[in-house]
């Protein structure tokens, strides 16, 4: 059952450990046929390194396994808030990345204070709020779904294709696990260079022109980055 997701899935999951944004187990990637509305979802607490492509689990959107002989991510419920929620997207990633961790251990947004970042976001990158002992204490999972959702109440999602979950760490979502993944690791390094440019002006600015200019030549109506298709 969706065997080419599931090794687009298992790929995804490897270039996570490729690209240095997940060590041990810390990390998943999952994606979605919303034809069918189920995902896959990388197993939970199995090394990269061990994985296989046939060891992704697939749920449907309330949950419940529909293949796999291994427990899917302990952040699966998280993933599945996202795709009832955020329509367009096909793909979520999460990781422990150290800058954008460190940004959501912090409690700040990512600001977009460069053009590599207007390139990918056309905003900051937001943080959550606090989560109550309630939430922290109930589905914590399914809740921690819910603050991300809250935090984009006024926010579009594909033109900001990522948060920071406070004292947690980010997810980031995009088309397919592949965008997604890309995502993240734009918001790392983004993060990074937000970090080194406030620790050389902590006065920094950012023309706003120069964001809505580099985003839209990617993203906007009349866009022209790359080839034509």
């Amino acid at each position: 059952m969706l065997e080419l997701l599931k090794e687009e899935v298992f790929k995804a999951n490897i270039e996570l450990l490729k690209h240095g944004l997940v060590i041990f187990t810390w990390g998943n990637v999952s994606a979605i046929d919303r034809t069918s509305n189920l995902i896959v979802i990388k197993p939970s607490g199995v090394l990269y390194e061990d994985m296989k492509a046939e060891d992704m689990v697939v749920v449907n959107l309330e949950g419940k396994i529909i293949e796999g002989e291994l427990k899917p991510s302990s952040d699966t419920a998280t993933h599945l808030a996202l795709y009832r929620s955020f329509s367009t997207i096909g793909g979520v990633v999460h990781t422990h990345s150290t800058y954008a961790t460190a940004w959501a251990q912090a409690g700040k947004g990512i600001p977009n204070i460069g053009t590599t970042h207007a390139d990918n976001f056309n905003d900051e990158i937001p943080c959550t709020r606090d989560m109550t002992l309630q939430e922290i204490e109930g589905e914590y999972e399914l809740e921690t779904g819910k603050v991300i959702i809250e935090r984009f109440q006024r926010l579009n999602p594909d033109f900001i294709p990522g948060v920071l979950v406070k004292n947690h760490g980010p997810f980031s979502w995009g088309n397919n696990a592949e965008d997604a993944v890309h995502n993240a690791l734009v918001m790392e390094q983004v993060a990074k260079m937000a970090y080194i440019a406030y620790s050389i002006n902590p006065d920094l600015t950012m023309n706003p022109h120069l964001i809505k200019k580099h985003f839209n030549r990617k993203h906007g109506p009349n866009a022209y980055y790359g080839q034509s298709k």
